[in-house]
């Protein structure tokens, strides 16, 4: 859902270092990635299920999304990329089931056959306020040229709101290492995004020495959960996040504060149960919908401790008393983990990671669904025994060439949908993942 995956500049995280040989400055770049991920999913106790719920019986499903990554300089500073894609397949139970999916390869939406989107299309002007010259080395959606490390960037189109933002060193990129959506993004960020995950929007980056701040307003579905975005971008989400970046004994850091506000026709938990009990049927948010704003706010840590081995941490909370909009039905989560690389052991490209996430539902959110309501993901058609969604992850990922690496992901998860009637659930997945 939440693919950072080789963003070159766009991406936070992937902020340019100066390097011992001269970039030279370039017009244009190429490149290219291939990625497949098969998950399993055994079969699991399930005493009763819903529409939303998760298949208790023994099933697989993949997803292959191939992108090109096509950039153009414009003048000093100026570029414009495009990535057209090819996607094909489906997340396990069509991407429902559990609050923090299993794959950020799989979207809200598949289909078997093949076929093409333009998941990004955007502008970004670099603007050099001075420092020492950083060199950026040619990449996806990244021309090789050079920029100053104090800086503005900013960035106009079509492309991820979590490419900008929530980004984290060992968790965010479901091409490179953890899968599960509440490990790779704070699960309680609902973010702007249509059913692939992008949006239109907007956003300002202002980075001096120790400190960024970004900004953004990006454009919302036409209503949660949609296919589609409400072009007219009379329904929007602002965002501004705070970076802190610092060394502790001689190994970096960071330290990001995000908030987010939501400005849309959206339901209150309450008035469904309420518009339930009066008429004797199931809650359903659609039938109360009406313009109000939903805000929350995620607390993003990552911290190295030796070389080659990270820590993280992701805290989020949101207004649990509104439906979740275009992201996923959590109102706190925790997610906690370490990303070790293979150097220890001779295998330098190698990576083993190991996640914990904690995902919680507001008291409106649990009555809501235990009056029958249906989510983005979840809804069992009844709740009876709530408790907290618990999510382990780990995965080893190994590169074989320069350009192919192959990994292996286990996922256990306790109380799918927040439902303690149903589970435990384990998922094992292979990703297969090539880029040029």
């Amino acid at each position: 859902m939440a693919a950072c995956s080789a963003l070159g500049a766009l991406c936070a995280r992937a902020e340019s270092s100066a390097s011992d040989q001269t970039v030279s400055e370039q017009w244009w770049s190429l490149h290219g990635q291939l990625t497949n991920v098969t998950q399993f999913q055994p079969g699991f106790h399930s005493p009763y299920q819903g529409q939303n719920s998760l298949d208790p019986h023994d099933h697989v499903d993949e997803t292959v999304d191939i992108t090109l990554y096509a950039g153009l300089r414009l003048w000093r500073g100026g570029s414009i990329y495009a990535n057209p894609e090819l996607d094909q397949g489906h997340g396990l139970s069509d991407t429902l089931g559990v609050a923090g999916f299993t794959s950020g390869e799989a979207y809200k939406v598949g289909s078997n056959p093949p076929y093409m989107r333009l998941p990004r299309a955007f502008f970004r002007q670099v603007i050099d306020l001075g420092g020492a010259p950083e060199e950026v080395a040619d990449g996806p959606n990244q021309v090789a040229g050079t920029q100053t490390a104090d800086r503005i960037t900013l960035t106009a189109g079509k492309f991820a709101a979590v490419d900008l933002f929530d980004a984290n060193r060992y968790a965010h990129d479901p091409r490179a290492d953890f899968l599960n959506w509440a490990v790779i993004e704070s699960g309680a960020f609902d973010y702007a995004a249509d059913a692939w995950g992008y949006t239109y929007g907007m956003a300002a980056e202002w980075k001096q020495s120790w400190w960024s701040v970004r900004a953004g307003v990006f454009d919302l579905s036409e209503f949660p959960n949609s296919k589609e975005l409400d072009h007219s971008f009379s329904q929007v989400a602002y965002m501004l996040e705070l970076e802190q970046r610092h060394a502790l004994w001689g190994h970096a850091g960071a330290a990001k504060l995000l908030g987010w506000l939501n400005d849309a026709e959206m339901a209150s938990y309450r008035d469904a149960v309420r518009l339930a009990e009066e008429t004797g049927t199931a809650a359903n948010a659609s039938f109360v919908r009406k313009r109000q704003t939903r805000g929350g706010l995620a607390l993003n840590v990552e911290q190295e401790i030796v070389p080659n081995l990270g820590v993280f941490l992701r805290l989020s909370t949101n207004d649990g008393r509104k439906e979740a909009f275009d992201f996923t039905d959590v109102n706190r989560s925790v997610a906690a983990g370490a990303s070790l690389g293979g150097a220890a052991w001779s295998r330098p490209d190698d990576a083993f990671g190991l996640a914990f996430v904690l995902n919680g539902l507001s008291g409106d959110a649990r009555d809501y669904f235990a009056a029958g309501g249906l989510g983005i993901l979840i809804g069992d058609g009844r709740l009876p025994h709530y408790g907290a969604e618990t999510i382990l992850e780990t995965y080893y990922a190994v590169r074989l060439l320069k350009w192919l690496g192959v990994a292996l992901d286990y996922q256990y998860i306790q109380n799918p949908a927040y439902n303690r009637d149903r589970g435990p659930v384990s998922v094992i997945g292979l990703r297969i993942h090539a880029e040029i």
